[in-house]
Parts: C-alpha cells; structure tokens; sequence
C-alpha cells in the first residue's frame, strides 16, 4: 500500500504541472500543491473520527471500505483531466486514507499481545519505509507508459491489499458497543495523561518533518537539486535495514518510555549538529543519527498509545493521537521555511537548528512528565 501510494503520488505534481512540451499539463503549481495539500488535511482530520468508527463496528469493516475508496480515487486521477476532477479525486483517495489508517493501528494491537506490540509496529513503519524507497522507482518507470497506467496501477495495489484483508484480516468485533461512535474521542479527549502525551507529541511532529523542509533545503544550497535522491534514499534505506535489529536492542535494555525519550533527543541533538555540517557528507551523517532517532519513535509511540486505551477504546485513542501528526507537521512545515528565511536574513544560518534542537529538549523533558505513572502493560 505504501509503495502503490508512493508511486503515484509524486507523480501528480510531474504530470499536472510538468511542461507541455515535456508531457505535462502546464497547470500552476500552486493548484496542485492546493489539491495534495487538501487531500491531506482530508486523511487526518478523519483519521481521528475513523478509530472511533473502529472501535463501534470493528476496524475490518473500516480498512476494506477505505481500500475501497482509495482504489477508485487513484484511479480516477488517472481519468482527471480538470482541476475539480482532480480535487474531487484526491479528496476521495483521503477518505479513504481516514478510514483505514487509525483502524489499521486497532487491528494490530488486538491481533499482537502486548509484549509483542513494538516488534510489529516496527515491522510495519520498516514496510512503509521500503514501499517510501520502491515506489518512487516504480512510479518513474510506470510514467513512461502515461500517468493514467501509473494510477491505475496503484489503484490496483489497493484493491489486491484489499481483497487480502478480506480474506486474511478476522472480523475483531468490538468490545464493547458504545452509545455513540463519538464516545470512545470523548474518552480519549477527557483522559488528561493521554492529552498530556498528544499534545507534547506535536512537539516531535514539527521535527519529524523537517526532513521535507529545512534539511531539504540545506541538502539542495549543499550539492544541488540532485541531493534529495541521496538524502532521502539514506533515510528510507537506513530504516528498511535496521530499524527492526535496532528495537529489537533496545526492547532488551531499555524501557519503552526511555527509548522514546531518548529517540526525541536524539533527533533534536541530530538537527543541531546540522548547523555546522559544512559539507554535504556532513549533513548526511547527521541525517543518518536523525534517521536512528526517527525509527524507534514511531513503534515506540504506537505501543504507548496502546498502552493509554482502555479495553474497546484502541481505536479512538489511536484516532485522537493523529491531531499529534496533523498538527505538528502543518506547523512544522511552516516553521521549518520562516527559520531558514529569518536566519538567512540576520546573516545566522544557524537559527533554525538550534531552535529546533531547543524544540526536541523541550519535547523530551514534556515526555518525561507525560508519561510519568503510566503502566508497564495494558490493564
């Protein structure tokens, strides 16, 4: 499903906006970075309502439905030929991205004891990291036989992931059937340490996505436009190969709230050594210490989230824990570009990694207390 996503994605900027003369659309970049921009917004904001959906009917029903709705949105993307068909196309592929994601986090606590949790949570960021790697290939190559093959390939992926599910996935019937879907975001909203925890969260969300903004920026003013193959390539390939021996040390030596804590530190520490890597080897080398900080938060977050939800709640909390990723990455890709452009202005290149080096101490230490009384294992 990541690989089918990433193959078509990037594509829709090359396709819409690209020359004509180079087979492309010739529309402004500004439309299409509106359409994946309102796509995206679309997918978050109903991830948070799609885990308490999941938790009222079961998160099977939720997963192949929103397959569904991806499938026809990829595909007709391929068909789009106007801005509204377009928008029309991507918001349906956002649905559909709701409805499956915080279920897909349900149905992998449920189905995984509780010692086992970080394991598969690891297994599951290492696959998305590899599909990250391969579908931008793919996507490439499936562009030379016209960006409508391309789409309806990546439509195809997600009806085959569906139809697996259908077969493979049990129906995890709920545990408890509330009053209202609206319950279990109510619980999750009105439970203070877990708010605590999402909020403080954000915190590491505007860092996680400065790979995509200032360390993008930096890589390019370094070695050029040519430098995000490589950067992206490090961070990706590093998480495919180590991610799961990595967890797989620290679940033996350290407690799952200090590996996260640790992990955040590690990721502001990397963001600022970037102020004074001076050569693109440099920066590299401070992406990869970024990139070993980023792959154990991820497992390490879902299997506290785990821990937070009360039985016939895991869906909701999961659900409400995206307003962590919402938010923080919408701030963060602001903020990223205003601290490059400021520091560049006051002659101090240095301003944006230190301030988010300050972010990522200031998110360890709100960590700390977050998490402070918290259970070693799900009641």
């Amino acid at each position: 499903m990541w690989g089918g996503f990433f193959a078509v994605i990037p594509l829709v900027t090359v396709h819409f906006s690209g020359s004509v003369a180079g087979g492309g659309l010739g529309w402004s970049a500004a439309s299409v970075g509106a359409v994946l921009g309102l796509r995206q917004l679309t997918q978050q904001g109903l991830t948070v309502f799609g885990g308490a959906w999941a938790d009222r009917w079961g998160p099977k029903p939720l997963i192949l439905l929103g397959c569904a709705l991806r499938t026809l949105g990829f595909a007709w993307m391929g068909f789009s030929d106007s801005w509204a068909e377009l928008l029309a196309a991507a918001v349906l592929a956002g649905v559909g991205g709701g409805l499956f994601d915080a279920p897909k986090s349900a149905a992998i606590t449920q189905v995984t004891p509780a010692e086992h949790r970080t394991r598969m949570f690891s297994l599951t960021s290492m696959s998305g990291n590899a599909g990250m790697v391969m579908g931008p290939l793919i996507g490439a190559a499936l562009l030379g036989l016209g960006f409508r093959t391309a789409a309806l390939s990546a439509a195809g992926v997600y009806l085959l992931a569906g139809a697996v599910m259908a077969v493979t996935l049990p129906h995890l019937r709920p545990q408890r059937l509330a009053a209202s879907s609206l319950d279990g975001l109510r619980a999750a909203a009105t439970d203070t340490r877990f708010r605590r925890f999402t909020l403080v969260l954000i915190g590491y969300f505007i860092l996680s996505t400065q790979i995509n903004v200032a360390v993008t920026l930096k890589a390019i003013a370094l070695a050029g436009n040519g430098a995000t193959g490589p950067l992206y390539g490090l961070s990706a390939g590093l998480a495919v190969l180590l991610q799961y021996p990595l967890l797989r040390l620290v679940e033996r030596f350290v407690p799952v709230r200090s590996a996260l804590v640790a992990a955040v530190l590690l990721v502001g520490a990397a963001l600022g050594l970037m102020s004074v890597a001076t050569t693109f080897p440099q920066l590299l080398g401070c992406v990869a210490l970024y990139s070993l900080g980023t792959m154990i938060v991820y497992p390490t977050q879902q299997t506290l989230t785990a821990r937070f939800a009360p039985p016939g709640r895991v869906g909701s909390y999961f659900g409400f824990s995206a307003i962590s990723l919402g938010v923080g990455g919408a701030v963060g890709s602001v903020l990223g570009g205003a601290l490059v452009d400021t520091g560049a202005q006051l002659g101090f290149p240095a301003l944006p990694w230190v301030t988010l080096a300050a972010i990522g101490a200031l998110t360890a230490l709100g960590l700390r207390w977050a998490l402070r009384g918290l259970p070693r294992r799900a009641a």
